[in-house]
């Protein structure tokens, strides 16, 4: 096996037997975006130099004794997590020059665990978007398939780990951003709890909804990135004060007594590709041959989740997105004529049409007269949806599901239809408005070859359940060893 091919879990060992070296590893990561980069289009920034720095400091530490689960292993980094004196341009011309003074919380601990940064990846603009089409720097193409979407809006960092560019990755997940294309790239992807890893760094698309996760190789890698990255941090008041399971420790593959729970309204989804709920079918199958128990649960208000998100969704963004005025940094149109005229032409030429699209839509919907009819209605119906989990947990383990109603649809094929585009995260979006973890893992293929990924959620700070189910599924199958070719 080439040293770009290998997971951290592979690396680690090899690193800490002295059988290779951090710069060695770094160099070949390298030398793999070198030959495939200019097909797949994963990465906004590279940081090469940097990269052999920290290596070198990592082969300094293991000579030492010093080598925890990520010390000298490459990492991407979504480009709208803040990374010191390293651009974060959010995918978005508006932010295309800017320097972040600071380090996000997740990437402090990246550093303190003797992680090396690669570089940055490419994203939707502001995480708005489920195709990395809406990129306002390049579109990025799927490694299984470069005529199709990697998904969004964490494409790049999922492309990126498919095509063994990085040994793993870090994502964002709003409303399906780490699940849907990791099931697109055949990775796995996990949206922690809402509150169980900082969001201080990361650049703000909708703060009730956002969270920051691990994309690997496979679940092992994931839960060594989550032991790493989670925990609390007194400068995000949303993150909570509860102790860090080691999520390594989770991973024994005993599904004995798991109670699985089969949402009776997905199944009945429209546009959901008979294909793909073969695949889950069969996943399902493979989890009661391990001794999981399957029941049936409903969640009555889904058919609502994708109209109460939009509107959250588009109202915290328009809120969020009010400070690039031009006026205190990123982009400024040079040609304006009056403070208000600035404002609109910056806005105007340094936002792309889908993010525009959200923050007016977000605008009305908390202007006077309309905010308690749509902001504050989606609120309550958020509620039920929260009220639906709560219930269905109260009768299984983990809810199982597909990740997304298709397989990656081909670039282009539904970027004039946005209506379209947001059906496609019908699976993913229910999690974030209850704030519940979910992972994605390849669970088949399609009759075209793509990808197909199982989607497992759990109860609130239940991420251990997760990954043993995962974990479990896993092992009993080979989807995660399969690669594309480049």
């Amino acid at each position: 096996m080439k040293l770009h091919e290998l997971t951290i879990d592979a690396a680690h060992k090899l690193l800490k037997k002295k059988e290779i070296s951090s710069r060695e590893l770094t160099r070949a990561v390298f030398e793999r975006i070198v030959s495939v980069e200019s097909k797949v289009e994963a990465y906004i920034t590279l940081c090469e130099e940097f990269a052999l720095q920290q290596a070198a400091q990592a082969d300094k530490a293991i000579a030492n004794g010093e080598c925890s689960p990520l010390t000298g292993i490459p990492l991407g980094i979504k480009d709208l997590i803040c990374t010191c004196n390293i651009a974060t341009t959010c995918g978005s011309k508006i932010l295309e020059d800017f320097l972040p003074p600071y380090d996000a919380t997740v990437i402090r601990k990246l550093k303190e665990a003797g992680a090396v940064i690669v570089g940055k990846l490419n994203m939707d603009e502001f995480a708005m978007g489920s195709s990395t089409e809406n990129s306002g720097i390049k579109v990025t193409h799927n490694p299984w398939d470069v005529s199709r979407i990697p998904g969004g809006s964490s494409g790049g960092s999922a492309a990126a780990v498919a095509a063994d560019m990085c040994l793993g990755a870090l994502g964002s997940d709003t409303g399906g951003s780490i699940r849907q294309p990791a099931s697109h790239c055949g990775v796995t992807g996990l949206k922690p709890t809402y509150g169980r890893v900082s969001r201080f760094g990361l650049v703000a698309f909708a703060s009730s909804l956002d969270q920051i996760g691990p994309l690997a190789k496979n679940v092992t890698d994931c839960a060594h990135l989550l032991n790493t990255v989670s925990g609390y941090d007194p400068r995000d008041s949303t993150s909570v004060p509860r102790d860090v399971p080691d999520y390594v420790a989770a991973l024994n593959g005993d599904l004995k007594g798991l109670t699985i729970g089969i949402p009776e309204e997905y199944s009945a989804t429209e546009g959901l590709d008979p294909v793909v709920l073969s695949a889950v079918d069969k996943a399902v199958a493979v989890l009661e041959k391990l001794g999981a128990k399957r029941v049936r649960v409903s969640l009555p208000h889904t058919e609502y989740a994708v109209a109460v998100y939009y509107v959250i969704a588009s109202s915290e963004a328009s809120s969020n997105l009010a400070r690039y005025d031009g006026v205190k940094y990123g982009f400024r149109d040079p040609e304006y004529s009056g403070l208000m005229d600035m404002y609109r032409s910056t806005r105007s030429r340094g936002f792309g049409p889908e993010v525009q699209r959200r923050i007016i839509i977000g605008t009305y919907c908390l202007s006077a007269g309309y905010y308690d009819a749509y902001y504050g209605k989606a609120s309550q119906v958020r509620t039920l949806i929260m009220d639906d989990f709560k219930k269905a947990f109260d009768t299984c383990d983990v809810i199982v599901c597909p990740v997304a109603p298709t397989a990656a649809f081909k670039i282009g094929e539904k970027i004039d239809d946005p209506l379209t585009m947001y059906l496609s995260d019908i699976f993913t979006l229910s999690a974030n408005l209850a704030g519940i973890p979910g992972m994605s893992v390849p669970c088949g293929f399609s009759e075209d070859g793509l990808p197909i990924g199982l989607q497992i959620m759990g109860n609130h700070f239940n991420e251990e359940k997760i990954f043993k189910v995962a974990y479990g599924f896993e092992q009993a199958t080979e989807y995660h060893k399969q690669k594309p070719e480049l």
